[in-house]
């Protein structure tokens, strides 16, 4: 891979709710999106292998914390678990709706709402069930010194694109929030046609209608 096609800025000092962080915007040439890169050096005196979250942008979750998904719920247990123990939550912008923009996403909710899983409603609209590229991802990753890494995700595709691009993923930590009527069959979808590992959920399963 070509590190060139992630330009970084400067390290800004980051003071949030969930502790203080250092603070980082790597632009992508390619695409022009601007990530983020949130960083803590945690408090265990060994260092070892850092925790990442890749966590994809989501305004209704992120923002609006919405109960539609768990993005947003996960992103503040990302912060909350990188400032105790180390490591960093990679913002990825151009991921929203996995990738198939804002105004999609919510023609998707729409059709959701008329029945179709989140599977479905990205099909009825001839777009992908995941769009997204972790290749940018990546490249952060090796340019901040981290070809190593433990990755705060249920999604084991996540892990496999990112070691497709060179990064050494040591293990999956779960990533699990709290289920909530509004999410359920989302969360449901995640785990049976896109095969997250969503232990809460099978302790919760849903009741078919």
């Amino acid at each position: 891979m070509d590190a060139a096609n992630v330009v970084p800025g400067p390290v800004v000092q980051l003071p949030t709710a969930y502790g203080d962080f250092t603070a980082r915007v790597w632009t992508d040439t390619r695409t022009g999106a601007e990530h983020l890169s949130v960083s803590a050096p945690g408090t265990d005196p060994d260092g070892g292998t850092p925790l990442v979250r890749l966590h994809s942008e989501c305004l209704t979750g992120d923002v609006f914390a919405s109960y539609r998904c768990d993005c947003g719920e996960q992103l503040e247990q990302a912060l909350g678990l990188i400032s105790l123990h180390g490591g960093t939550v990679l913002y990825l912008r151009g991921h929203e709706g996995r990738g198939i923009g804002l105004a999609n996403k919510l023609r998707a909710y729409a059709l959701q709402e008329a029945g179709a899983d989140t599977v479905e409603a990205n099909e009825q609209l001839g777009l992908p069930v995941d769009a997204r590229d972790y290749q940018a991802a990546a490249e952060i990753l090796l340019q901040m010194g981290t070809p190593r890494i433990r990755l705060l995700t249920n999604n084991p595709v996540k892990r496999d694109r990112l070691e497709a691009y060179g990064v050494e993923v040591e293990a999956m930590v779960p990533s699990e929030v709290p289920v909530r009527a509004e999410n359920e069959r989302y969360l449901q979808t995640k785990r049976d046609r896109m095969n997250h590992h969503l232990n809460l959920l099978r302790a919760n399963p849903v009741k078919q209608s």
